[in-house]
């Protein structure tokens, strides 16, 4: 091979390998971090099977030009923390899943779903949390935290079961004097107190202790926390009352999202519904199953009947109403809608059932 040849191949080697570079510059590969402050673990709670579920899916159905990192265990900072970096543009961090309280301090709006004795079953609650209405409702976070709304877990099973030491609750008037540990959230203040208890704050890591020394005479939570925390080692009785909704909100950063192409956008949220609806039938499940364990575990355990349940709700609500727009700053007629409308939900569903199966 002459000199010239030889220089005439290496020109086209080099162009040659200046194109395939070229190529590959422009080949876009996203990368899509998940935080969450629960464990990495697929059978004690009903989240972290879903984001696995979601992260499977989405770099299958994108042949993995977006790569999804998830991170449990609160690895990435508290929920607040993780939801400040997702609000600030989605550089490093650009998904992350927050309880109720932290979802608030984003999106105020977002208090009104701590209403007490909101849903009767599940079902009603996954309805209005899958529903259009709700969708809309949640808008609000894109201009407001720059965040777009993926879905709403339940926490742990979603409805909550008391814990109490020395006397079972049986009825609102067993609340009366008892001092119960509630999340530092003043929507759950207010709840205990319209219920006739006192209500002290304490974080999650003073719990046990506060139970302990008597500090508190109880606290809720869902039956998965009360059980997998052995809270029957430091109180004696179990209620089921469901006067909570514990929820995690899943949020995606709106810039990053709006900087895929369409057919990712797509693919984001078509496998985040899939992975909401399987992690809902896992909430259920593992609910059941943790209040069993706690009927085993706990002195004695009982579930609240429909009736007592409602005079509860009487008492609660209109207090927790009072609370939420006078104090906390809330129009009123948020709440109205979003009542009316869970009400609306659970009315035609029970009416539907019966013309299709009753009939």
């Amino acid at each position: 091979m002459t000199q010239r040849t030889r220089g005439r191949v290496a020109g086209l080697l080099a162009a040659s390998a200046m194109a395939i570079l070229a190529s590959g510059a422009t080949a876009q590969e996203y990368e899509m971090t998940i935080a969450t402050i629960v464990p990495e673990d697929l059978t004690n709670n009903e989240i972290w099977p879903g984001l696995v579920h979601f992260k499977s899916l989405v770099e299958s159905r994108s042949d993995g030009e977006i790569a999804v990192t998830l991170f449990g265990n609160s690895q990435l900072g508290s929920e607040v923390e993780t939801g400040s970096q997702v609000q600030s543009g989605g550089a490093a961090l650009q998904s992350a899943v927050m309880s109720s309280g932290a979802m608030s301090s984003f999106y105020e709006k977002y208090q009104a779903v701590t209403t007490p004795f909101l849903f009767d079953n599940w079902r009603q609650a996954w309805t209005f949390f899958n529903s259009e209405w709700f969708a809309d409702f949640m808008k609000g976070t894109i201009e407001e935290a720059d965040m777009r709304y993926l879905g709403t877990f339940d926490d742990g099973g979603g409805f909550v079961a008391f814990t109490t030491r020395g006397k079972m609750i049986e009825s609102v008037e067993d609340l009366e004097g008892m001092n119960i540990r509630v999340e530092e959230n003043p929507s759950h203040v207010a709840t205990m107190r319209a219920l006739g208890a006192s209500a002290t704050p304490l974080p999650w890591g003073e719990v046990v202790t506060a139970l302990e020394t008597g500090l508190a005479d109880g606290q809720f939570n869902a039956p998965v926390i009360n059980t997998a925390f052995k809270l029957f080692e430091v109180t004696d009785y179990t209620t089921m009352t469901g006067h909570v909704y514990n929820t995690q909100t899943w949020v995606v950063s709106e810039s990053w999202f709006q900087s895929l192409p369409e057919e990712y956008q797509q693919i984001v949220i078509l496998s985040a519904r899939e992975a909401i609806q399987l992690a809902q039938g896992a909430s259920g499940a593992l609910a059941t199953a943790s209040w069993q364990q706690s009927c085993e575990a706990f002195d004695d355990c009982y579930i609240m009947p429909m009736e007592e349940r409602q005079r509860m709700a009487e008492l609660a609500r209109p207090a927790w109403k009072e609370w939420i727009v006078n104090d906390f700053g809330m129009e009123e007629s948020v709440i109205d809608d979003l009542w009316a409308e869970v009400d609306r939900i659970g009315q035609e569903l029970t009416e539907a059932d019966w013309q299709i199966y009753g009939q």
